[in-house]
């Protein structure tokens, strides 16, 4: 048996800045270096954004405490639509293999996102991803977004 997730936030921008921050290179790699990371924190990012390209991300304080995820586009629908086979590992060798699917709808002049991940193997996995993971990544792209328009 395996788990399901679904996470929401609305975003103060439009579906295509939201897109682009999720499918840029150089808004990634400012993104996944959040505001209160330390300034020579470990991330490198490529992003191919077409299906069957690849979005490799490695971040973490230092070389020997580095995430690293690797997922393979199976749709790209600019501004609409993301999907992705998902591919984690953390810094103590744990691994994780994820679908993951994720949307953006125009909600007035904000972007409602929606993110369905499938195939977590543990409940608690599951709900760190609902509480922690996904949650941090939505505030470090409200605020990149934020930095972008002002």
């Amino acid at each position: 048996m395996t788990y399901e997730l679904t996470v929401q936030r609305v975003l103060d921008a439009p579906p295509a800045a939201v897109f682009e921050a999720f499918t840029d290179e150089a808004a990634m790699r400012e993104w996944y270096r959040g505001p209160d990371d330390p300034p020579d924190a470990i991330v490198e990012v490529t992003c191919d954004p077409r299906v069957g390209g690849r979005w490799v991300a490695a971040w973490g304080d230092s070389p020997e405490a580095v995430f690293r995820e690797t997922n393979v586009f199976t749709v790209v629908d600019p501004p609409h639509r993301l999907a992705m086979t998902s591919s984690a590992s953390t810094p103590d060798g744990q691994t994780l293999d994820t679908e993951v699917e994720i949307t953006f709808e125009e909600y007035g002049d904000r972007t409602r996102v929606t993110i369905v991940q499938r195939g977590f193997p543990a409940e608690e996995v599951r709900d760190y991803f609902a509480t922690h993971a996904w949650v941090g990544a939505f505030d470090r792209i409200a605020h990149y977004l934020m930095k972008e328009r002002s």
